[in-house]
């Protein structure tokens, strides 16, 4: 009931809304500058919340906090001073990169979250932020993260404008003029498809080796001596190999009231959080050791997730490499009245494990 007032409440900001990108003032990098501490050494009351069965930080949760930060971030750039409320809803489009260079986050330090937007197209914003953790009277560095975000109307219905964004000074420029290239490279990505374009020559050859390797060309003939026929069905394992399809986890969400956010629909971060912990147990049941995430890589919002969603998370093994798991998770809703599937996100994360992995090896084409 609080929500449809709210929302109700959120449809009278529209008339606060830019109807050209022009006519809102131009903001510097260091206006949506923040930093945020997460006391866990000077608050022992929040630990419990942070904290693993291996007595180190739930990187799920790390997830949830850069996603609300993020949005902090873009509201910060596109505060207008004469108004209490912004008409500006900000939403999660997808995470670019995140870059750890430490394997341990440890539950009794505090940690500093920094950040700030660090590009600005006419309705979506790039966010750069940092992770530091308190070691010995120092801040040392744990991760880096790529978010970008897009502003919609006050009921998130249609892209709204943002502020421009006015760099200041060399380096400045050149983190924007990245932000550009980011941009290019995502629309260069979003188009080659395999759905809608064919493998390129290196990646025929790649599959096609692939193939070849993994041909059973032994078989028997029926006095028990063997035949030279070859046939595309009849594949073998290559040594300490796994195939593609006995490398998967499945998990189920309920989406509860509990984990939305302000416009009733299912919180970014919570969906991050989920898929990561899939994929982490898919990594650890593969390696059948613990797994250390490394780096997690173009998370795709595709659409909102509805409270009360059946949310159905598939965990794929889809390439490894020495000690490196790469795990894709491909999450989509279940609709109960028209009993349909919608894909929602994927995600991509990489984790080393403590032992060299065996190699997956794909059978089908897909």
């Amino acid at each position: 009931r609080d929500h449809v007032q709210a929302m109700q409440e959120r449809k009278a900001l529209h008339t606060l809304l830019a109807k050209r990108q022009e006519d809102l003032p131009p903001r510097r990098m260091k206006d949506s500058y923040l930093e945020v501490i997460l006391p866990l050494g000077s608050q022992p009351e929040i630990r419990e919340k942070y904290l693993n069965v291996h007595n180190s930080v739930r990187f799920g949760r790390i997830l949830e906090d850069l996603d609300s930060l993020g949005v902090l971030i873009c509201y910060t750039h596109t505060k207008q001073e004469m108004q209490p409320r912004s008409p500006l809803s900000i939403v999660t489009a997808l995470v670019d990169k995140i870059n750890l260079c430490k394997k341990i986050i440890y539950p009794d330090c505090d940690i500093k979250f920094t950040g700030n937007v660090s590009w600005v197209g006419r309705t979506s914003m790039e966010v750069k932020m940092h992770m530091l953790q308190l070691h010995d009277g120092d801040y040392s560095p744990v991760l880096d993260a790529t978010f970008v975000m897009v502003a919609r109307d006050p009921e998130n219905k249609r892209p709204a404008f943002v502020n421009p964004l006015v760099p200041e000074t060399p380096e400045e420029e050149e983190i924007f003029k990245q932000g550009e290239l980011n941009k290019l490279k995502r629309i260069d990505f979003s188009t080659a498809s395999l759905l809608k374009m064919a493998p390129t020559a290196e990646e025929r050859n790649i599959i096609h080796d692939i193939f070849l390797n993994t041909l059973d060309t032994r078989q028997e003939g029926e006095g028990g001596g063997e035949l030279k026929t070859v046939s595309f069905r009849s594949r073998k394992l290559p040594p300490n190999s796994v195939w593609m399809e006995d490398a998967k986890l499945k998990g189920l969400q309920i989406c509860h009231p509990q984990e939305r956010n302000i416009f009733n629909r299912i919180f970014g971060g919570f969906l991050m959080r989920k898929a990561f912990e899939l994929a982490w147990a898919t990594a650890c049941s593969y390696g059948g050791s613990r797994p250390f995430i490394v780096s997690v890589d173009d998370i795709m919002f595709q659409r909102p997730v509805e409270v009360g969603s059946l949310l159905l998370l598939s965990g794929q093994v889809c390439y490894t490499e020495k000690n490196y798991i790469q795990v894709r998770v491909h999450s989509e809703v279940y609709d109960a009245d028209t009993r349909e599937n919608q894909t929602t996100n994927i995600f991509h994360f990489t984790f080393i494990s403590e032992n060299e992995v065996p190699r997956v090896v794909p059978k089908t084409y897909g």
